[in-house]
Formats: C-alpha cells, structure tokens, sequence
C-alpha cells in the first residue's frame, strides 16, 4: 500500500481516523475551517479538538443531481457528534428513505477518493449507519 494523504485539513488518519476540529478557547464554538476570530464570540485563541466519531443523523436530503462526473444518488447530511455538527454523505447504505432515517446512529468512515500515479491514496470520510435498517449491526 502507499503513502496516505487525507482529502481534507481536518481528517486524521491513523489507526483510530478521527475529525479534528478548530475550537476557540474562549467559548467553545468549533469549526473546521480556519479561523481569525470566532463567529460566537469574537476570541482569537483555538487549539485543536479532536471530534468523537459516533452521532447521530439530523437532517438529510437525497442529492439526484449533481456536477457532472460526481455520482448519483447519494445523502448529504448532518451529523450531530456530541453537541459538534458536521455535513457530511452517508456512505455504505442505499441512498434510500427506508434506509437512511432521522435519529439513527452513524460512524464516521474513511474511504478512497483516488490513487495518484505513484500510488498515493486521498482518503475521504462519511458517516456509515451502525445498524442495518432492520435493526441488525
């Protein structure tokens, strides 16, 4: 296997892959992005936080169309970890209501976006159901 470069900043790779977030230091708020100043509250401190990598799915919609060359059907989503919200796909079930349903508890999960010519890999993530949509892990 080659070397492994994640797709996005805040993915980290490793044995346990993990999101990791911005958070300022003052109030709490948390991003992903990189910040100057929180939205919340105005501070300029953050450290990094690393993203538990159970939740549960808020809201989603099933995506039909979209750019060209990116595949469809598939759920865009947020995920609610521990009071973090993330937009992120569900991966690993049929894009369909009777498999993708509000309340239900996901994992994050890392997946292969493309192999480059010397054989690195950019790595994506989603979020995968726990259950079956019968009930079963």
């Amino acid at each position: 296997m080659g070397r492994q470069v994640p797709l996005v900043d805040y993915l980290v790779l490793g044995e346990q892959p993990h999101l990791e977030a911005n958070e300022c230091t003052s109030c709490g708020a948390r991003y992903f992005d990189r910040r100057n100043a929180c939205a919340s509250c105005g501070a300029t401190s953050f450290h990094k936080a690393a993203i538990t990598t159970e939740g549960e799915l808020r809201a989603y919609t099933i995506v039909s169309m979209a750019a060209p060359g990116v595949p469809v059907p598939f759920v865009a989503a947020v995920i609610d970890c521990d009071g973090t919200s993330i937009r992120a796909n569900i991966i690993n079930t049929e894009p369909d209501p009777e498999n993708v349903k509000l309340g239900m508890k996901v994992r994050l999960a890392t997946y292969t976006v493309g192999t480059d010519d010397e054989g690195t890999e950019a790595i994506g993530f989603g979020f995968a159901p726990l259950e079956a949509p019968d009930g079963n892990r």
